[in-house]
């Protein structure tokens, strides 16, 4: 006959019993006999309330969802004749995308005949892995894929918290200067 640790639904241990015993004393109390460890020797039965016990389980991994984040690859694409202002505004994208704690990929594409001046595109990036080094790492050198060169950045926290950290200081020293009666 098989038999079960069972663990009261204080908590107390029952001791090891036949499971349909174990099942008569649940339904005695109204509740029902859960399999806790069913690679123990005995199994581990406790005596709860079974959807009370599914719906703590879900909740308990709600909250742990909640507390990841998961990390996306946004992208920014730009031209070989891309001009500053332009690059300016999606450098600042893709920073804004770092400190968030996403990874970026970084797109030259080539139209038409520019391909054959690759080296315009690699300067670009040449400038974005200068501008990006206080808060990323490079994942994926620089590659041809077809008309397209790209690199992917992973964010490095340790370095964002700097960078934030010196932007911070930055603008303090700025308030203050500004606040200074001339």
């Amino acid at each position: 006959m098989p038999k079960a640790r069972v663990v009261g639904e204080d908590g107390e241990f029952l001791g090891i019993m036949p499971i349909a015993e174990a099942i008569q004393k649940a339904r005695d109390a109204g509740l029902d006999l859960v399999e806790i460890a069913p690679n123990a020797d005995p199994p581990v039965c406790k005596i709860i309330d079974y959807g009370k016990f599914k719906y703590e389980k879900s909740k308990k991994a709600k909250e742990a969802k909640k507390k990841q984040h998961i990390m996306h690859l946004k992208e920014i694409k730009m031209h070989p004749k891309t001009e500053q202002h332009d690059y300016n505004f999606k450098m600042e994208h893709a920073r804004e995308f770092l400190i968030k704690g996403d990874r970026v990929k970084a797109t030259i594409v080539f139209r038409g005949r520019e391909i054959m001046y690759t080296e315009f595109g690699r300067q670009i990036l040449d400038k974005l892995d200068a501008d990006l080094a206080p808060l990323a790492t490079v994942e994926q050198a620089r590659k041809m894929e077809g008309r397209n060169l790209g690199t992917i950045y992973v964010p490095d926290k340790i370095k964002i918290k700097e960078f934030l950290r010196r932007q911070e200081t930055e603008k303090k020293r700025s308030e203050e200067t500004a606040a200074q009666p001339q």
